[in-house]
């Protein structure tokens, strides 16, 4: 992808063409296609690495940000680098308001990866508990009403919050982090341990599905079957 000065490269699927799964770069996809910069997509296969990645940044993996001759490949760097370049008035700011949106749901992924690539049939069950518990915690995060939800005018207490994202109606860098991740857990747990987001979870369904509403989501994200193939060789066999 080249943005001015910028490029970066996104792994390509399994056909080394279409858009493949890293929530990686789908997160800095999404951050650019929220500043309103318009881009150009260019899909690298990684079995077949063409010269041109070696020579910008030898011996490093998309994501990674080439700017002004430099590379970045830290993605919180890289992260902060948007942000402060690409800022207002030409650019809307997009770090969260509340400090606790950017670590809601940090733990499900970790959860996720143990339960999955876990072998040991007698482990399954706690891991599985692990994995709701975090969850839940993103559930009750997103169920909670945000300061500025509060009227502190009004007799009657808000309990529930009705915002669509984790900071608010807006998306942030904190969905941009945590929705590519969390979409990776929906699939692959259904697909491979038969496992479902409990539908009590209210809040965590209301985040994806407004999240599946937005542009800068959907249209960034792998396919369905191609996330399921990513994680083919990845999800472990249980035995006793």
């Amino acid at each position: 992808m080249l943005i001015g000065h910028y490029r970066r490269p996104r792994i390509a699927g399994n056909d080394g063409e279409s858009i493949g799964n890293c929530p990686f770069s789908q997160r800095l996809f999404m951050i650019l296609w929220l500043k309103g910069v318009v881009f150009n997509v260019t899909t690298v296969d990684l079995k077949r690495k063409p010269a041109d990645l070696h020579n910008l940044a030898p011996g490093t993996h998309p994501p990674f940000v080439t700017f002004n001759g430099e590379v970045k490949t830290d993605i919180n760097k890289i992260e902060e680098f948007l942000e402060e370049m690409l800022s207002p008035p030409k650019y809307p700011k997009l770090a969260a308001k509340q400090r606790e949106s950017n670590t809601a749901g940090n733990d499900i992924f970790a959860k996720f990866s143990a339960y999955i690539k876990n072998t040991k049939l007698d482990a399954n069950s706690a891991l599985e508990k692990g994995l709701t518990r975090a969850l839940i915690k993103l559930d009750d995060y997103l169920n909670n009403p945000l300061p500025d939800e509060i009227d502190a005018d009004s007799l009657e207490e808000q309990k529930f919050s009705t915002r669509s994202f984790l900071d608010g109606n807006e998306l942030t860098l904190a969905d941009c982090n945590l929705l590519p991740k969390l979409h990776i857990v929906k699939v692959v747990a259904k697909k491979y341990r038969n496992y479902e987001i409990p539908s009590e979870m209210s809040g965590v369904w209301r985040y994806l599905k407004n999240a599946y509403k937005r542009d800068e989501f959907t249209n960034t994200c792998a396919a369905d079957a191609e996330i399921e193939m990513a994680y083919k060789d990845v999800v472990k066999r249980l035995a006793k």
